[in-house]
């Protein structure tokens, strides 16, 4: 599951981060998976601690389900673009 399709007030753990950018091609509808040297946004969302194991909370979504959305990890929170979230993988927690 990705962080982007999240319900609001769920909590769950982070499983990975994708490094890798899906470009989608209009002419043959398939998704092309390009490997980057540096992926820069997954770079950054590691920096700020979107890592393996850490629990994460989406607190709430713009209007309409909008860009940005409100997430928490520990006692900070993030406003990340859905494109953003969505390379962030989880592991939903029932409790």
């Amino acid at each position: 599951m990705r962080l982007s399709d999240l319900s609001k007030n769920t909590t769950a753990t982070i499983t990975s981060v994708e490094e890798t950018q899906a470009v989608p091609s209009e002419a043959t509808k398939v998704t092309t998976v390009i490997n980057a040297p540096i992926d820069m946004i997954s770079h950054r969302l590691k920096e700020l601690g979107f890592v393996p194991g850490e629990r994460v909370r989406l607190i709430t979504t713009a209007p309409f389900g909008g860009d940005p959305l409100l997430v928490q990890i520990g006692f900070t929170r993030f406003a990340l673009r859905r494109s953003e979230a969505a390379r962030v993988l989880v592991e939903e927690i029932t409790e």
